[in-house]
């Protein structure tokens, strides 16, 4: 995996459904070579009805996506128009 991206780094989305947008990584699962990246690939899940929330819940949170779909903000600044 890409040493460069850790987590806090500022990356773009470079490929797949998501491609030109930017988020903050939220964590890095090394073993799965995979990135949570803030505000990006949203899924909903549903929730069961606890205590806490007596009414269940439909909540949107992020999954994880590949490493190979994201890079660097800084060095795709840098890249240009050249790959669009």
């Amino acid at each position: 995996m890409a040493k460069s991206i850790k987590r806090g780094d500022e990356v773009v989305v470079i490929t797949g459904s998501h491609k030109g947008n930017r988020g903050k990584v939220l964590e890095v699962q090394h073993n799965k070579n995979r990135v949570l990246v803030e505000g990006v690939n949203l899924i909903k899940k549903h929730q069961k009805k606890t205590q806490e929330n007596p009414e269940g819940a439909i909540i949107e949170k992020e999954a994880s996506i590949h490493y190979s779909n994201i890079m660097a903000a800084t060095r795709y600044d840098e890249r240009g128009n050249k790959a669009s």
